[in-house]
């Protein structure tokens, strides 16, 4: 399922990411890439907000749709 479908609250993995290769790296910096465990803190105003790596990050909703869990 796509990020922003995930449920609120619960941890869950990443299964696949969707992006060019450039973007890939650029979320595999952030910590975003395969096997990651991450959580959606919330959704505001199409946005994901996660917690990763005990921080949180900021997504737009079309990128966090490209995102599978």
């Amino acid at each position: 399922m796509p990020l922003p479908l995930a449920p609120q609250g619960e941890e869950v993995i990443v299964r696949k990411v969707l992006l060019d290769e450039k973007e890939r790296r650029h979320f595999e910096s952030l910590g975003i890439l395969v096997g990651a465990k991450l959580c959606v803190l919330s959704r505001v105003g199409g946005s994901v907000i996660l917690r990763i790596r005990g921080g949180r990050l900021a997504l737009d909703k079309s990128l966090a749709m490209k995102i599978l869990v």
